[in-house]
């Protein structure tokens, strides 16, 4: 009998920050190892768990993009939500698309320039596909109190409305056994995450609804309240300012190619590349300048750094998460295993 390795971060306290359903991430190179299709793990993984639980299953030798279009070293290819061990067949369960390359499609997507300069050899996964599922909005599976949004980066308990935020990085980073930061999300992230690019299968807006520039949030200095208040399990800032860099030294423009957040901007400052300000829109710029990335604050001189400089100071650099608190990944995650 062969036994299947996942990852979990139990539903109750976790130092500082409530859990409120658990959390799951499954390797897919171990299910294919135990000969068992996506679904068929994500059940055998259900059973195991007696109440409401998110189950993300990640192809580390893929790659996708964060909201804000910066490409990773890894990707999701399905997501499930189960409650009382079960999965609900309807609604509980969606495998992401695989997006192949064009040339057509980097014109119409050009943060994705970084694929073939970046990760040349690697699938690209995106969201869930709208033409083969009929999906709820916010890319969402559910089953009972659980609810796995957002494409497995939003987990929701449905009965106390209970939040977290696991942004992909850093779910990348537990699959990669990295570091992470743990603690409020707070209003700099609660804008940042708004500051998406346009993407037919987007993880978290589909159908190129916004093109880069604007703002998904479109709500003004409410901006930075819309997730602030909900805890956050985060990629810890060396590793996020690692990619940010690699996205940077592929040519993509903040604002014009890549989100303008207020990280990516903040790494771009040092590499003392301009954003293309013309093409954020008002409504944008109101938001990062409600959380203090005012015009003077973009155009401001400071210290150009080399790569490894930025990363050596990236808790500095970087701002976002109230109270943060940095862990290593077996710190947070428990190793465990079911038979198959």
């Amino acid at each position: 009998m062969s036994k299947l390795k996942y990852k979990i971060i139990p539903e109750g306290m976790l130092h500082s920050i409530y859990i409120p359903i658990t959390a799951v991430f499954i390797d897919y190179a171990d299910v294919k190892a135990c000969n068992l299709t996506m679904y068929e793990a994500c059940e055998k993984i259900a059973a195991t768990i007696p109440g409401p639980a998110g189950l993300n299953m990640f192809d580390m030798t893929a790659t996708t993009t964060n909201s804000n279009g910066i490409m990773l070293e890894g990707a999701m290819v399905c997501m499930a939500a189960s409650d009382y061990g079960k999965i609900n067949k309807d609604f509980g369960y969606m495998e992401m698309v695989e997006i192949p390359y064009s040339e057509e499609l980097i014109k119409e997507e050009p943060h994705l320039k970084q694929w073939k300069k970046s990760f040349p050899d690697r699938k690209l996964y995106m969201g869930p596909d709208p033409n083969k599922k009929v999906i709820p909005i916010h890319n969402a599976t559910l089953t009972g109190r659980a609810g796995n949004n957002n494409s497995g980066t939003e987990m929701m308990h449905y009965i106390n409305m209970e939040e977290l935020l696991l942004p992909i990085s850093g779910q990348v980073e537990i699959m990669k056994d990295g570091k992470l930061e743990v603690g409020g999300t707070g209003w700099t992230i609660s804008v940042g995450i708004g500051m998406v690019v346009g993407e037919e299968y987007g993880r978290i807006v589909p159908r190129r609804q916004w093109k880069c520039g604007k703002t998904a949030h479109n709500s003004g200095e409410y901006a930075k309240f819309l997730k602030s208040h909900i805890p956050i399990i985060a990629a810890d800032k060396r590793a996020h300012a690692a990619s940010i860099i690699r996205a940077l030294q592929t040519g993509v423009i903040p604002g014009r190619d890549i989100g303008a957040s207020p990280s990516v901007l903040a790494v771009a400052k040092h590499m003392k590349i301009q954003p293309d300000i013309d093409n954020i829109q008002d409504k944008a710029l109101e938001e990062l300048a409600s959380v203090g990335c005012t015009m003077e604050w973009i155009k401001e001189d400071v210290e150009e750094l080399t790569p490894e400089e930025i990363i050596e100071r990236a808790h500095e650099i970087i701002p976002g998460i109230d109270n943060p608190k940095r862990y290593n990944v077996s710190d947070i995650v428990q190793v465990k295993y079911v038979d198959v």
